[in-house]
């Protein structure tokens, strides 16, 4: 230890600084000498890392409070950051500790002379003395700011002074000391401060923003980077892309982010020629003189400043040829490399620095920063947990780890990091936005909000923790709050991007699709390849018919270079609607009955649309749709305007009103008028069709007899009926015929001919249609008319719970999914694998521990592996047999997290169940209301209709057989069955009540019915009223009507 000391001494007396804190943390680590953490914080203010020396003087003062020199370090660091407010305090508190004991009359007077400097305003650097160019120093009795604790054999002397020992200008060894002038800034310019993420990952499912950090402050009257402070950045870039960045900060250094897009994005502060001279020079440095190696290291981390990084390269080449394992240069050009995007030569560079000095925390933190950048997450987490090894209270690198933790989707993890960072650092304003996402992400929507809007109370211009907040209102569907907080976000910045595309959702999600447009648009107009923008825009366009343009989005979405993996789904996705957008137009002048997707459009299309599947096997082997031109001249497509004629004022007041009826009121489920339309329309066509058909059933059917029919009907319920066609489509072919789907439904031959005027399935196809046309970006189709995905068992995958990610739609819904699955497992004894392989699970110990679990993680330790188990719903139709319901599914997702969902897949076999299923209960409604009860307007005698009704919804919902929508789907025939029935809903679906949920974790449909009578029969009104609206498929007859209907509001 003497010789390391001994070589302490040298280096300071030759102003290595670099080479000193090395030798002092080596001391550090065998031994904890708080003189020796002022001497390391002493030799970081020389080379301006002022960042590390407020830590070391924090640590100094955790272990003696007394001690006045950390509070004159740590206070001139503070002021050389330009934070002169803290500086004071700092001052002031050392200033006090200093007249309470008296001890060091030097320090006191020193302390006083800043204190008073600084509330006259003038900087407290500038009475710091030049090194002069002789090289001499300023004699220990003058300030006494460094010190080395030798051994007596070291031949130094020493003396008390303020409870520590000062060595004795004794011989030719003795460490000289000196204090420095802020005009040695060039000396280094906090090239090991961090590289840092400042980007964030999502989510969510909805869809997903890019998170960032914004920190300035002024210096002397100039805007500059305070990047130096702990996980701060500058503003950040509004490309909202999900994927991991680094940044490296340093003081004055232009923030660089790279991302695995291998683009790069610089935001510089500028500073005028005097600060820029005084910043980069080394005062009274003789010509005769060899510049020194920290020199060098300043002068190339100038070059990475100003962008320069070949130039910078280049010097760092230069000392590492004299010194081939310099740390500081290793991680100097390893920096330089990752702002050229060069992440495998930077991450080599690190490895060296790390190689030359295990002890390099700042090699293992920015190595860390560079393999998130690659994707290479659990290595990232490597690095930067040794990095907090190495330095354990570094708020710093707990921010930084727990961004990654955050982008690689550990949510527990982030949390954990980020609020251990905030109890270090509470003014961490990325910290507190980075832990509302982690926080909203786990389910945590009001401690999410809190941090979001704590971030905001330490910087109202802070723009991404207004943003953040508006998605968390989001999607939370507070439609309000979110608009606050963009319209707070665009008067901090009107040239946000991010916060046009955020208002351009939150339209679309409420179907504002014309307002949706005009934020659109402004946001391309600040940045034209925006293809978030681009592809929303383009969708909005083809909702409201606008396809031309439509049309020219999805191509220029098409035609982008893109980076990202999330973005390349929305340009695949810009492929399958443009293709729709084209049928669409061809429809327009046509009778909306021949609207057809499921009919017309190519199987293997509507599949890998469904799937988001890489195009190219259907540019392969589909017919496409003919170019817009031609499609717009054969419907002789002329731009009309849509004119609002009493009828249709009439139904579409009507339907606006019917409709709302649909809204679910639970978080992530926005009010959207347009859907509301939509269901409002459908649910009266509906109305108006199955009446007109119930009036040919009630004139066929009333001269049987009661009796006759009730045999029949009892018979009928054990017999095996014919199965279903699963004709799956193909260009030209129409699901909506009546002869396709109607094989099963000739459950009585004698009615045959009767029956085939409606089915279920054409009752459904309405409402699915209206579903299609009414947001055609989303790929509502039957299932049984994909491709061989039918045979496979395609079906609707919802979770609620995705990784760590608990989605706000559906988590609600857990503990009573979970339930279910544990009563199925307990029921059953067995589950079955995902090769559908049984498990078996007879042990009662093994059952007790299953019907214990009260969380994935539980269930799946007790289970072992992935597997699944189905629901069982009680058949009406065939008596005692039970139908395979929806599977609740648990699969691990990496270390921690679990994909907990639940699945419908709709193989021929299940198909054919629940197509005999729907047949009778679609009967046992035609039966209910066409006898004695038709027509009826008393409520008691309608009871019988109102179960029919219930016990057919029951069914659709565990069907499940579109590849998304049942849900909505289902309610709307409900509402239209009802009022066919003179039975109008009045009221609203109660609050956090999800009717397809209650329908799935109900086994039986009578108790279903009992669990929604209680809330719909209140509800209900009796009423004709509906028998005066004008006929929907002639008043809108067109597809171009439709869609003008759905589009044209009058506000």
């Amino acid at each position: 230890m003497a010789s390391e000391r001994i070589e302490l001494a040298k280096l300071c007396s030759s102003k290595d600084w670099s080479k000193a804190i090395r030798v002092l943390d080596n001391l550090l680590s065998q031994s904890c000498v708080i003189q020796d953490i002022c001497n390391r914080a002493f030799c970081y203010s020389q080379l301006e890392l002022h960042k590390h020396v407020v830590k070391d003087c924090d640590k100094a003062l955790q272990l003696d409070p007394t001690l006045l020199q950390p509070y004159i370090l740590k206070g001139r660091a503070f002021s050389a950051l330009g934070k002169k407010e803290e500086a004071v305090q700092v001052w002031e508190q050392g200033y006090e500790h200093a007249l309470r004991q008296s001890a060091d009359l030097k320090q006191l007077l020193e302390l006083e002379e800043l204190l008073t400097s600084a509330k006259q305003g003038d900087s407290a650097e500038n009475k710091n003395h030049l090194v002069e160019s002789s090289g001499s120093a300023p004699n220990v009795n003058e300030s006494a700011t460094l010190v080395a604790i030798e051994t007596n054999e070291t031949g130094i002397d020493y003396k008390k002074s303020n409870g520590r020992l000062v060595p004795l200008r004794k011989s030719s060894e003795r460490l000289d000391t000196w204090e420095s002038s802020n005009d040695n800034s060039g000396m280094c310019n906090d090239l090991n401060n961090t590289i840092s993420e400042n980007d964030k990952f999502g989510s969510q499912t909805n869809g997903i923003h890019e998170r960032q950090r914004d920190r300035t402050e002024k210096i002397d009257g100039k805007m500059v980077d305070q990047s130096v402070l702990p996980g701060e950045s500058k503003n950040p870039s509004q490309s909202g892309i999900k994927c991991p960045t680094i940044t490296l900060k340093t003081s004055g250094m232009p923030e660089i982010r790279i991302g695995s897009s291998n683009k790069l994005d610089t935001h510089e502060e500028c500073f005028d020629e005097t600060a820029k001279g005084k910043k980069f020079c080394v005062a009274k440095i003789s010509k005769t003189k060899s510049i020194n190696i920290d020199f060098r290291l300043s002068r190339g981390i100038a070059q990475v400043n100003e962008g320069n990084y070949a130039h910078a390269i280049s010097i760092f080449d230069q000392i590492l040829q004299e010194d081939p394992t310099y740390p500081e240069a290793l991680i100097g050009r390893g920096t330089a490399y990752a702002f050229r995007r060069e992440l495998d030569a930077a991450i080599t560079d690190f490895t060296k620095a790390i190689q030359s000095n295990p002890a390099a925390g700042e090699a293992y933190k920015r190595r860390g920063q560079a393999r998130a950048a690659l994707g290479e997450s659990a290595e990232a987490i490597a690095d930067l947990t040794k990095a907090l090894e190495i330095e354990p209270d570094s708020d710093d690198i707990l921010h930084e780890r727990g961004i990654i933790n955050f982008k690689f989707k550990d949510f527990n993890a982030a949390v954990e990091d980020l609020s251990a960072c905030l109890k270090l650092d509470s003014s961490n304003k990325s910290a507190y936005t980075y832990l509302g996402l982690a926080l909203s992400s786990l389910g945590e929507h009001a401690k999410a909000e809190e941090a979001h809007k704590k971030a905001i109370q330490l910087d109202r211009s802070f723009s991404e923790a207004w943003a953040h907040l508006a998605q968390l209102y989001q999607d939370l569907a507070n439609s309000a709050k979110a608009f606050e907080c963009l319209q707070q976000l665009l008067q901090i910045d009107g040239r946000f991007t991010k916060a046009y595309h955020l208002r351009g959702l939150l339209l679309h999600g409420m179907g504002d699709h014309k307002n949706a447009i005009k934020e659109l648009s402004i946001g391309l107009s600040l940045e034209s390849s925006n293809i978030e923008c681009l592809y929303l825009r383009a969708s909005c366009y083809h909702a409201i018919g606008e396809y031309r343009e439509a049309v020219k989005d999805y191509d220029s979405a098409l035609d982008l270079e893109l980076d990202s993996m999330e973005k390349f789904v929305l340009q695949c996705l810009a492929f399958y609607q443009k293709e729709i957008a084209l049928y669409t137009a061809s429809k327009l002048n046509s009778e909306f009955c021949w609207f057809d997707i499921d009919g017309d459009i190519d199987p293997l299309f509507k599949e890998y649309w469904c799937k988001r599947k890489h195009p190219k096997t259907v540019c392969e082997k589909v017919y496409r749709q003919t170019p817009l031109r031609d499609s717009l001249r054969k419907a002789k497509l002329r731009k009309q305007e849509f004119s609002l004629t009493k009828p249709r004022i009439t139904l579409l007041q009507a339907a606006d009103s019917i409709g709302k009826k649909i809204q679910y009121h639970c978080p992530g489920f926005l009010a959207n008028r347009r859907q509301h339309r939509m269901a409002g329309l459908a649910a009266v066509e509906i109305a108006q069709k199955v009446s007109k058909s119930w009036r040919s059933l009630q004139a066929e059917w009333k001269h049987l007899s009661k009796g006759t029919a009730k045999s029949g009907r009892k018979v009928r319920r054990k017999e095996k009926l014919n199965p279903t066609s699963q004709n799956r489509g193909g260009a030209g072919c129409s699901t909506s015929s009546v002869s396709e789907m109607s094989t099963t439904h000739s459950l009585l031959e004698d009615r045959s001919s009767v029956r085939s005027t409606m089915s279920w399935h054409d009752v459904y196809n309405l409402a699915v249609k209206w579903r299609q046309i009414s947001e055609p970006c989303d790929p509502v189709v039957w299932v049984n008319k994909l491709s061989e995905e039918f045979d496979s068992g395609f079906g609707s995958h919802t979770p609620l719970v995705l990784g760590q990610a608990k989605v706000v739609r559906y988590f609600p819904n857990f503990p009573r999914t979970l339930n279910a699955a544990k009563m199925v497992i307990k029921e059953r004894k067995y589950v079955c694998d995902k090769k559908d392989n049984f498990i078996l699970l007879s042990e009662d110990k093994k059952i007790q521990e299953i019907m214990n679990a009260e969380s994935c993680s539980e269930l799946y330790e007790a289970i072992g592996e992935d597997f699944w188990v189905a629901t069982w719903c009680n058949s009406t139709a065939v008596e005692g047999k039970s139908l395979e319901g929806t599977r609740i599914t648990l699969l691990k997702m990496g270390e921690s997290g679990f994909d907990f969902a639940i699945r419908t897949p709709c193989t021929p076999s299940r198909w054919e169940d629940f197509d005999l299923e729907m047949t009778a209960a679609w009967e046992a409604l035609c039966d209910a209301y066409c006898g004695e009860t038709f027509g009826s307007t008393d409520f008691d005698v309608l009871e019988n209709v109102r179960e029919a009704v219930l016990r057919m919804t029951y069914y659709w919902y565990n069907f499940m057989p579109l590849s998304r929508g049942s849900a909505a789907v289902g309610f709307v025939v409900l509402l239209g069955l009802l009022l066919a029935a003179n039975m109008e809903f009045t009221g609203s679906i109660p609050k956090g009540l999800q009717l397809d949920w209650e329908a799935i974790l109900n086994f039986d449909p009578n108790s279903f019915m009992d669990s929604v009578k209680s809330w719909l029969y209140p509800s209900l009104k009796v009423t004709t009223s509906w028998k005066g609206y004008p006929d929907v498929a002639s008043t809108f007859d067109t597809t171009g009507s439709v869609v003008a209907a759905l589009s044209t509001y009058s506000d």
